[in-house]
């Protein structure tokens, strides 16, 4: 849910203050001590990292403004006998961590693997070199040569690529592109969502119904306007 929108819906005066109701709900959507994802036999985690952000224009060949994300999802495998066997051969995602990390080297990317990825878990990424070092840091680590052939992403690394293309239809679409320095904030309401998608009594509640409830607003007596306060 856009700020614009969450401001209609309860009918506050400024925008900046339905902002700010919405950072702090995505910061509680989070918990610090989150648990690990992956260490389950029979299944693997996929590890990729994206640019998130629109291009820049005029400012020389290679000069952007985009940030870089890290992801890490479970895939997960359907029971045989359903309708949707044949879709990404059984493959669905399951958790998913996503992250900002400053650069692509191995110290980020592989810190972020070891933040977000139970120890021991088996991990398929590309060949990129940033990833090289999993193996030594307690993984199991299958690296794959990818030579920028899609055919090859979508057989070895098709879940965390649909996990990237929902994330920015999704800031897109609803949000309409986001800063950098909030960036992770919408990382955390869409980890919150995503992790939901088959529980949605429990993902639409923290904005509207029952999570609107957490809110109330009350008249100031002395100057007749609204404030809002958390319960």
């Amino acid at each position: 849910m856009s700020a614009v929108q969450f401001q209609r819906q309860l009918g506050l005066s400024r925008y900046e203050t339905a902002f700010g109701i919405l950072h702090k709900l995505r910061a509680g959507m989070v918990r610090p001590e989150h648990d690990k994802i992956g260490g389950k036999p029979q299944e693997h985690v996929e590890v990729d990292e994206t640019w998130v952000g629109g291009r820049t224009r005029g400012e020389g060949r290679g000069v952007h403004h985009k940030v870089l994300v890290s992801c890490a999802v479970e895939v997960r495998h359907r029971k045989p006998g359903t309708n949707l066997d044949n879709r990404k051969d059984g493959r669905y995602a399951g958790r998913v961590r996503l992250a900002v990390v400053p650069d692509r080297s191995a110290n980020a990317l592989c810190g972020f693997v070891e933040n977000a990825v139970a120890p021991g878990s088996l991990i398929v990424t590309d060949d990129w070199s940033g990833y090289a070092g999993l193996g030594k840091r307690g993984f199991d680590h299958h690296a794959i040569a990818e030579c920028g052939d899609p055919e090859v992403a979508e057989e070895f690394l098709p879940i965390i690529h649909l996990v990237f293309a929902n994330l920015k239809t999704w800031i897109n679409g609803i949000h309409h592109g986001v800063s950098a320095k909030h960036l992770q904030a919408y990382l955390n309401e869409f980890t919150f969502r995503f992790n939901r998608c088959f529980y949605p009594f429990h993902t639409g509640g923290a904005y509207s119904g029952e999570g609107g409830q957490a809110f109330h607003l009350k008249a100031d007596s002395d100057s007749g306007r609204r404030r809002t306060a958390i319960r």
